[in-house]
């Protein structure tokens, strides 16, 4: 016993005096310019190491460097391709000694500064790193490797910075201000990691702030690694995910199942830099959540089974952002029900001020759509517009250069149909507004009610609108309007007046003859209302107005001031031989009625236009003709003689 006690205290005394010659006779900063050199020959690139270099034997071989950089790649500029300030990593001795086991203490790295470029050409400054080096293809293990021969208690980063600059698409990610800590590698368990970065993206100028809690699956052997459990806060915004595992040593192409808290968009924006639109509703956009599974291949970064709710409102489908100079977004959903009402721009000053029924200017998204590269198909059950519900309905976009165009766009509309053309061109100063659209069959008492709160006209509506405006919003856009229309009305009635009742009327109060008795309801049934025209200036003029009513023809022609929402037509009515009715009528009336050609005016706001008949000159020109007529036939008689 006493000799192996002596043994024992002769070979700690050994690496006692052993430990303390290293530290007395050994000094690593010797080394610095033949490690300097070595790394430059290897990669070719400049590896200066600025501050000191320390070293520790025992129980940890330890070593700790200080300000380093490596130089980048040809062709690439001066600014380094890496840089830290300060670097410390310990390995315990003995195990790796006796069992030749790689037990890593602590991996440290403070003040690292990454610089990552793709070039025109699509070549990385990272590339030449990876030449004749040996390392086994993405998702293969490297020869002789075991997957437990590698053990680190925990990594730390700190100040971390990552630039990631791509010359072919115009892009720049930064990752500034990085925090990571690492929990555990290599015991056979998840990595429990915790940290924080800033971020920006370029050209986009997007810029936020991420915080990421999540359990690191690390599989040596196949080189992956996934990430179980990842709680993520991007900009304010929670998110829950989870990244299956993808090959670390390859393109890094994971893909992401996700799913976020409620949150509003106008906060996310604001958060990014981003103002918000002001829409006529203030809590609109105030409660957004989405979901889905995120993929990143070669071409496109895309979500497919997209799941989103905003608002009220929720819509399911795909969509994708190409990776190139164009970065076109392709959009594939569908969705229940939404009232646009709510998103549009909210009444100006001015128009909020007058409480006088003006109608609000929805303004034109030009700055909408001139940044936006565009493709995508929508449906939805339900879409409200300023009181007109659309169902059914089916919309393709295009949006590319300043151009939008909605096209086909097809919808169930009170019980017709809709179908439109709708172009909106962002490329000049003003805006610029067409439309081709058709209606076929929609109840026009309701799209009366909906669109001037009148309950007064029944019946359906065939209509073609073929239009083009300029200006900042829909008020200008209608003033400046130009194009053509045409109408039809079928089998309606115009409730509220009876246009028979109101010429018996006016012929009594000029004969000083009783009036009739006042029909209850009043109301004026039509068979068939035509009229077609040019819009000018936001003037649509027709001269082609034909009406048929049960006891009537109507035709003459007019004007309608869309802006204003005035009419102003001058008709000629001309009574049936029989008309309905009739029994009602002494013969004189009946004889004046059906001889004569009555003069009309229809006049006032669209919505509750006023007939006015024109009785006494229908009277005299009737008494002109009487009297023309007797004379013709006294000078027939005076020439016969």
């Amino acid at each position: 016993m006493k000799k192996v006690l002596y043994l024992i205290i002769g070979v700690v005394a050994i690496l006692v005096v052993a430990s303390v010659s290293f530290y007395v006779l050994f000094d690593p900063n010797d080394f610095r310019d033949r490690i300097s050199a070595e790394v430059q020959r290897a990669t070719g690139r400049e590896f200066v190491i600025e501050g000191d270099l320390e070293l520790s034997l025992f129980p940890w071989l330890a070593i700790e460097v200080g300000k380093t950089r490596l130089g980048n790649a040809p062709g690439f500029g001066n600014e380094p391709f890496a840089r830290f300030d300060s670097a410390r990593l310990s390995v315990r001795l003995l195990p790796l000694l006796l069992r030749r086991e790689v037990a890593v203490g602590v991996a440290e790295l403070d003040g690292m500064h990454l610089n990552l470029a793709v070039d025109r050409n699509g070549r990385g400054n990272w590339e030449d790193l990876l030449e004749d080096s040996g390392a086994a293809p993405a998702g293969q293990p490297p020869a002789g490797a075991t997957g437990s021969d590698l053990e680190i208690n925990s990594v730390g980063i700190e100040n971390a910075t990552f630039i990631y600059a791509d010359a072919q698409v115009g892009e720049t990610i930064a990752l500034t201000d990085l925090n990571l800590m690492l929990g555990s590698i290599g015991k056979g368990g998840p990595i429990a990691a915790t940290g924080s970065f800033d971020f920006e993206l370029q050209p986009a100028d997007l810029r936020g702030s991420v915080d990421v809690t999540a359990d690191i699956v690390l599989d040596t052997v196949a080189r992956t690694i996934g990430l179980g459990g990842v709680e993520i806060t991007v900009a304010g915004v929670d998110i829950d995910a989870e990244v299956e595992p993808f090959p670390f040593d390859g393109e890094l192409m994971p893909v992401v199942a996700f799913e976020t808290e409620a949150f509003s968009l106008k906060s996310l924006m604001r958060s990014l830099g981003i103002e918000p639109p002001e829409t006529a509703d203030p809590d609109a956009l105030g409660k957004l959540t989405l979901g889905g599974t995120a993929r990143m291949t070669p071409s496109a970064i895309g979500i497919d089974d997209l799941a989103l709710a905003v608002d009220d409102s929720s819509f399911t489908g795909k969509v994708s952002v190409a990776r190139d100079a164009a970065g076109t977004i392709s959009v594939d959903l569908a969705g229940d029900s939404i009232d646009l009402t709510r998103y549009m721009a909210p009444a100006t000053d001015a128009a909020a001020a007058g409480a006088d029924g003006e109608a609000i200017p929805v303004e034109i998204p030009a700055d909408l759509v001139r940044a936006f590269n565009l493709r995508g198909e929508l449906t939805l059950e339900e879409a409200t517009l300023s009181g007109l519900v659309f169902t059914g309905v089916e919309l393709a976009v295009n949006a590319r250069d300043g151009n939008l165009r909605m096209h086909p766009i097809s919808a169930q509309l009170f019980g017709g149909t809709y179908a439109g053309d709708v172009r909106i061109d962002a490329t000049g100063d003003t805006p610029v507004l067409s439309v081709n659209e058709q209606v076929r069959g929609v109840n026009l008492g309701s799209l009366v009610a909906a669109m001037f709160e009148q309950e007064n006209i029944s019946g359906a509506i065939n209509g073609t609108f073929t239009l083009t405006g300029r200006g900042t919003d829909l008020a200008d856009v209608q003033q400046s309007l130009r194009g053509d229309m045409a109408f039809e009305l079928v089998d309606g009635a115009w409730e509220g007046t009876d246009v028979w009742y109101e010429l018996r009327k006016a012929r009594a109060l000029f004969t000083k003859e009783p009036a009739p008795e006042a029909p209850s309801p009043p109301r004026t049934p039509f068979s068939t209302v035509k009229l077609a025209g040019p819009v000018r200036d936001g003037v649509f003029t027709s001269e082609e107005l034909f009406a048929e009513l049960p006891f009537m023809q109507l035709t003459g022609g007019g004007s309608v001031d869309l802006p204003a929402a005035e009419v102003d037509f001058r008709l000629s009515a001309r009574v049936l031989k029989k008309p309905e009715f009739a029994s009602e009528m002494t013969t004189e009336e009946l004889e004046d009625f059906t001889e004569a050609v009555i003069p009309l005016r229809v006049e006032g706001p669209l919505a509750t236009p006023s007939i006015t008949p024109d009785i006494e000159a229908m009277l005299k020109k009737e008494v002109e003709k009487k009297v023309r007529d007797k004379l013709e036939d006294k000078l027939k008689d005076l020439l016969k003689r």
